[in-house]
């Protein structure tokens, strides 16, 4: 049984894959951290924490650049 519709959807791009945040190249590289478990629950609460912490990290390293 085939899948799918037939010729596919003709509004595939409003369904692909839109880059959330502005960086230069992907973010694929992981790092490792270890946090005191009180920190990183309220860290977790905080809205988009994943990109502030990403800003953070990023200001750090300019700062210690020059």
């Amino acid at each position: 049984m085939p899948k799918g519709r037939p010729g596919g959807n003709p509004n595939i791009a409003e369904h692909g894959f839109k880059q959330k945040y502005e960086w230069d190249e992907p973010c694929s590289a992981k790092m490792g951290l270890r946090l005191p478990p009180s920190l990183y629950e309220e860290l977790k609460k905080i809205p988009d924490w994943h990109e502030k912490v990403r800003h953070a990290i990023a200001e750090i390293v300019e700062e210690n650049s020059n």
